[in-house]
């Protein structure tokens, strides 16, 4: 599903514009990105959790020359999926 698909679903839904459905998913998304960055974590339950971890640097190798490659320490974001989404994807 893609965003506009997700707005169109979310509009039909609620009764609210497409416009209105847009904003709103666009500002679910600005709180997550915000409560990672902040807090490093945002939970929701039944649903899941979304968790910053921090990632050291670290050396890997080209796997088709077999020259080192160093990778820079980054942040990541994982998905802990809750119950209720589970079962209701089971």
């Amino acid at each position: 599903m893609s965003k506009a698909e997700l707005v169109e679903f979310m509009a039909e839904k609620t009764g609210l514009t497409k416009a209105d459905s847009a904003r709103a998913l666009d500002a679910f998304m600005e709180g997550v990105t915000k409560g990672l960055k902040t807090h490093k974590k945002v939970t929701l339950v039944g649903f899941g959790t979304f968790a910053s971890k921090r990632r050291e640097a670290r050396t890997a190798r080209n796997p088709q020359t077999g020259a080192p490659v160093k990778i820079a320490a980054r942040n990541a974001v994982s998905f802990k999926v809750g119950s209720k989404l589970k079962e209701a994807v089971n």
